[in-house]
């Protein structure tokens, strides 16, 4: 194996972190197991001192000071995870711990970390704007920044955890899956696991909205992917980190993304296998073992058992509404769809017929003309979500799936309203913006009094960002001053006017248009 693991691997076994960190279990998963046709193990890093791996890394880098920097007090930022793991180290060493977070930080995480007697500086909307400001004042006071991911002694104490797997299996692993954020977590575990069991296969797991490890590995170095999704905030790292980059590049095997709805279907089977409950990012290791067996069915894999690290369990409560909304999607066990039925007496009856043993879970329908009606449909499927389809097809009806498209499951399953008489000129946006207090009336305040507003459909799911879908009558002569407008505003914007969910349930009927047309 490489110098460079053999190094990482010596810093490791070096580190004297478990008067604090505590030695997690390996739990089997039996009905995962079952499911993906492997043993597999989880690793339960949700049931860490401060419920998440940060503390490993963040404790051993504070372990490496020395006194003189330690008299200086020590510089984080973060939203969460890092900033307690920082703060719980410094006040175990006796050290001043100053936490930048931003303005958008549940209040619940900031209460955790004052807990902890960090001082707390609300900074920003983002981490980005939130460690600039860090690192800033680390410069300015002498104060030593410890860096969430690119720093060797975090890279070192993260490693620990590999020791830790290699230790609690009676044989070396087969493939060990990680989430990767910065990279901090993946590049120690890759190094301390090779340098042992140089043939473990190291898989690195991300959201699909947030894959800056997987773009920096396309690339050939560390870009920034800019704006990251939201939902598994724990990863939404926007650049990876160099000394991060140059490891995984060297160690970790694959990587490889997930979706929110697989994110959401490895919360719940987690549940439903060790009864705890962990955030979006760590149950991200779970669905990415979900999907590689699925790729590699029938194909060789490596010999001997699965590991899974569940990262951290530091959830918002109000999260979990919208866990539950999506797992279902994730599993495969239900579809959206959207469904043209003749406007008549006993067509619902006639339509649920055709479903069978798929119950309905959901049924969204206003009335738009005498002859079709469009709704919105939510099927618990008995069946392939295609062999649905044809059987629907079969019988007369018009059929989209919505099951893949984000504004049907963000927004449309939500809305209650009718169409308008026309929709000629009606342009529909999607929003995003910093979820801070106040920012809804900063939003409405920048978007008021410009152009008539047609639709608004806003919704709060505890997460850093807000999500709007809003409609606005723009003439055609006001196109290029709508356009300027939108850009000035600094928010960040996706045209969905012709997105297959708004044309379904927003615009206004072909049959209306003509008619409105033939009048004037």
């Amino acid at each position: 194996m490489t110098d460079r693991a053999q190094e990482f691997l010596r810093r490791a076994q070096a580190a004297c972190i478990y008067d604090l960190v505590r030695r997690t279990p390996m739990e089997a998963a039996s009905d995962l197991s079952a499911r993906i046709g492997r043993t597999l193990w989880l690793k339960r890093e949700d049931m860490q001192a401060t419920y998440s791996f940060k503390l490993r890394g963040a404790y051993n880098c504070i372990q490496q000071l020395s006194d003189a920097e330690r008299s200086k007090g020590v510089v984080a930022a973060s939203a969460g995870n890092h900033a307690q793991g920082v703060a719980m180290s410094a006040r175990e060493t006796g050290v001043t711990a100053t936490i930048f977070m931003p303005l958008t930080t549940p209040a619940i995480k900031v209460r955790a970390v004052e807990a902890l007697g960090a001082r707390i500086e609300l900074f920003g909307d983002d981490y980005d704007a939130a460690c600039k400001q860090a690192i800033e004042f680390s410069e300015q006071s002498g104060g030593y920044f410890i860096h969430p991911f690119d720093n060797a002694e975090v890279i070192a104490g993260q490693g620990t955890l590999g020791l830790e797997i290699c230790d609690q299996l009676e044989a070396s692993p087969g493939v060990i899956f990680v989430p990767i954020g910065g990279g901090g977590l993946a590049s120690g575990v890759a190094a301390t696991v090779k340098a042992l069991h140089p043939e473990v296969r190291i898989i690195g797991v991300e959201p699909e909205d947030a894959a800056s490890m997987y773009s920096a590995l396309e690339s050939g170095r560390p870009v920034d992917i800019g704006t990251t999704g939201i939902f598994a905030d724990g990863v939404a790292v926007r650049k990876v980190g160099d000394l991060t980059f140059e490891l995984c590049r060297e160690l970790v095997d694959e990587v490889i993304t997930v979706t929110v709805d697989q994110v959401c279907a490895a919360v719940k089977s987690i549940f439903e296998e060790v009864r705890a409950v962990v955030e979006p990012a760590g149950a991200l290791a779970v669905a990415g073992a979900i999907q590689y067996a699925a790729r590699e069915n029938g194909n060789v894999m490596p010999a001997g058992d699965w590991v899974a690290v569940l990262s951290g369990a530091n959830v918002n409560f109000d999260r979990l509404g919208h866990v539950v909304e999506r797992c279902a999607l994730g599993e495969g066990t239900e579809a959206l769809l959207a469904v043209t039925i003749p406007e008549k007496p006993g067509t619902f009856l006639e339509f649920c017929r055709i479903l069978g043993e798929s119950s309905v879970t959901e049924f969204n329908y206003r009335f738009a003309g005498k002859r079709q009606a469009h709704i919105f449909v939510g099927v618990r499927l008995q069946e392939s979500s295609r062999h649905l389809q044809k059987r629907l097809v079969d019988g007369g009806y018009a059929v989209k799936d919505l099951s893949d498209n984000e504004v049907a499951k963000l927004h449309m399953r939500h809305l209650v309203g009718g169409r308008l008489p026309s929709s000629e000129h009606e342009r529909i946006y999607r929003f995003e913006f910093p979820e801070r207090p106040g920012a809804l009336l900063e939003f409405l305040t920048v978007l008021a009094g410009r152009w008539s507003i047609s639709l608004f459909h806003y919704r709060n799911h505890a997460a850093a960002n807000a999500r709007i879908l809003a409609g606005f009558l723009v003439p055609p002569e006001d196109e290029k001053a709508f356009h300027q407008f939108l850009e000035e505003t600094g928010y960040r914007f996706t045209d969905e006017t012709h997105n297959d969910a708004c044309e379904e349930f927003l615009a206004a009927p072909p049959a209306m248009q003509r008619s409105l047309k033939t009048a004037v």
